[in-house]
């Protein structure tokens, strides 16, 4: 009984749209006083709804931007009518939503569920290039554009799930509409890559660890040796090197240098800096 009761004051303070203090208060003062009898029945709008109805309405709530609503339409959809053509398309228009929302956890699930559960689906593509959307997602808000943060600062595992989940679809599906796109995000992504491994290198050579520092910059010449990172990774190598007095290994990173970048600014002595997050001040 005590689980009915929750369940129908769940549903009724819902409707009623009440914080979370007054639905405590509420439930504790109708248990009270007699259980959930004096809570009000909540009618479910959408009873006795078609799928084609359920599925019309999400679709319109989504199209105006009430994401929070159509995900429960196109979940209601799908739970009431499980074998329908409008049910496989709803799991994909709840991915979507989700990513309009801004909760790109929850659309890389829905992804990742679609993928699962309809690998031969027409459409499977598309869910590939929703889940490397969602990863993708280089909004950084107001803080992230007034210091001019790009995706190669932030953590990488993001991006390389992107990356992923932009080559599946290349790689399966090399005739699909959203192959071009997805190719060039994977360009911009290895860059971003390298830039991350670069910030990382520039940090331990501020710490004077040169050993890591060169490490990390020799990640790069080795895993994305066609970045335009490569320039300063290979700086921070010569630089590393010369640290620690190893002056072969300098030189051979300096030669790869001025082969790859005759014109670079490093070889004109110009240093390597790391810029603070509060350079915009």
């Amino acid at each position: 009984m005590l689980k009915q009761c929750s369940s129908r004051f769940n549903a009724f303070v819902r409707s009623r749209g009440l914080p979370g203090a007054g639905r405590a208060a509420l439930l504790a003062a109708a248990l009270a006083l007699g259980g959930c009898g004096l809570l009000p029945e909540v009618k479910d709008e959408t009873a006795g709804w078609s799928a084609q109805k359920l599925y019309a309405e999400a679709k319109d709530n989504l199209n105006e931007g009430n994401y929070e609503r159509a995900v429960k339409l196109f979940e209601t959809l799908e739970s009431r009518y499980p074998f329908g053509r409008y049910a496989q398309q709803a799991q994909l228009e709840v991915a979507y939503a989700y990513y309009k929302d801004n909760e790109p956890i929850s659309a890389v699930a829905a992804c990742d569920r679609f993928i699962k559960l309809h690998p031969n689906h027409p459409n499977v593509d598309y869910a590939y290039y929703l889940k490397g959307l969602a990863n993708f997602n280089d909004d950084l808000g107001l803080l992230g554009n007034l210091v001019d943060q790009d995706l190669s600062e932030r953590d990488p595992r993001a991006a390389r799930d992107a990356f992923l989940a932009f080559k599946e679809l290349v790689t399966r599906f090399p005739q699909s509409i959203y192959a071009a796109d997805s190719t060039a995000r994977m360009k911009y992504l290895v860059n971003a890559l390298a830039n991350n491994e670069v910030h990382v290198a520039k940090y331990y050579l501020k710490r004077e660890a040169y050993v890591a520092a060169a490490n990390r910059a020799k990640e790069v010449l080795e895993t994305y040796p066609e970045a335009p990172a490569l320039e300063e990774a290979l700086a921070i190598m010569a630089l590393s090197y010369d640290r620690l007095k190893l002056p072969e290994l300098r030189d051979d990173a300096r030669r790869v240098l001025t082969l790859n970048f005759p014109d670079s600014r490093y070889l004109q002595g110009v240093s390597i800096k790391e810029k603070a997050w509060y350079r915009f001040w």
